[in-house]
């Protein structure tokens, strides 16, 4: 028990610390351009016009291509890891103003943010070394190694129910506002309240429905034995183009996607860190 009192004493002092607090504030600008550039990529697929892979992975290669691109996205790498070691401090002593099962959900949701921070930060540090593999294909090739077998199979549709799960649960989260307990309202003018609130919630639904669509694309390739659906975002933002008045449901879906980027950007003055 002590030795679990002071592991969490040393994080919260650590979590305190001002330099991680104004790293971890320019990650979230870091974050909000990935998804603006998500949300253009979104777009072009839409429309047709994209040969860039509709995630993470192809955001910050359309990143990387810019003037000082390569300078952003070592930045971009800082911020990201620097959010990650914000939530893994969070995970072991945060959420205090929490009790009971609110509290341990909120320390399960660090554990997943620590993992996506961690992986778009390597991302980044990968696309800056000029890595040449195509993330989509990597969990194509994935897919079809787990789904050699049958307890490969399972596997991946269990990962696609957690996935899709995570997605529903960003839909609620965002429909619900649950975002504002965790931003300084009370800093806020009424009107830059009202804008985030409205960014928020349309953000957080827009990335769990592309997330859930993502999620339940990889149980039907577990079903089917198909591993070419199960390529996360960009099979489920392409899927979704194919569907009837499917570009301008994207188009739709790519404006909500922008508008997390945007909110990220309010998060990286209001978050509390």
């Amino acid at each position: 028990m002590s030795l679990t009192r002071n592991a969490g004493a040393t994080a919260a002092q650590a979590r305190n610390s001002r330099w991680l607090e104004l790293l971890t504030r320019a990650g979230f600008i870091g974050y909000g351009i990935v998804h603006l550039l998500l949300a253009w990529l979104a777009l072009q697929i839409a429309f047709g016009n994209s040969g860039e892979e509709g995630n993470q992975n192809g955001a910050l290669r359309t990143l990387g291509e810019q003037p000082l691109g390569k300078f952003l996205l070592i930045a971009m790498a800082v911020g990201l890891f620097a959010m990650a070691i914000w939530q893994a401090f969070e995970a072991i002593s945060g959420h205090v103003s929490r009790t009971g099962k609110e509290r341990l959900f909120e320390r399960i949701a660090s554990v997943v943010r620590v993992v996506v921070f961690v992986w778009l930060g390597w991302t980044a540090i990968k696309v800056f070394q000029d890595a040449s593999s195509n993330a989509s294909d990597q969990q194509q090739q994935l897919s079809e190694k787990l789904m050699a077998s049958d307890g490969g199979r399972w596997l991946v549709g269990l990962a696609g129910l957690a996935l899709a799960a995570l997605g529903i649960g960003m839909v609620v989260y965002g429909l619900k506002k649950k975002f504002e307990r965790n931003l300084k309202t009370g800093e806020m003018s009424p009107k830059t309240r009202q804008l985030t609130r409205r960014l928020g919630m349309a953000g957080y639904a827009s990335r769990g429905a592309v997330f859930a669509i993502a999620g339940l694309l990889i149980v039907v390739a577990a079903v089917n034995y198909d591993p070419e659906k199960a390529r996360g975002l960009d099979a489920a933002l392409r899927t979704l183009r194919d569907q009837s008045y499917g570009p301008w449901l994207l188009a739709l879906m790519a404006l909500g996607i922008a508008a997390f980027g945007v909110y990220c950007f309010f998060q990286s003055r209001y978050r509390k860190v």
